[in-house]
């Protein structure tokens, strides 16, 4: 099953947002070390940010692609 490509913008949203939780883990990790709580905390870091990461991406991911484009051959 393939997903329409009108579709496309929020999907890439939704993926790389999600590395960007990938990435929380690593940085929780980093700061905190990994202990019984650790999932816990990951868990309510990725529902605290997630929402903000998501509209984020969408919003500024065309700029990004405007700019990239503009400086690029």
């Amino acid at each position: 099953m393939r997903i329409p490509a009108r579709y496309a913008p929020l999907l890439f949203s939704a993926l790389l947002s999600s590395i960007m939780a990938i990435v929380s883990a690593f940085v929780l990790f980093v700061n905190q070390g990994f202990s019984a709580a650790f999932p816990s905390r990951w868990l309510t870091s990725c529902l605290t940010t997630w929402p903000v990461a998501f509209p984020t991406v969408a919003v500024v991911a065309p700029l990004v692609r405007k700019l990239v484009a503009r400086v690029t051959a």
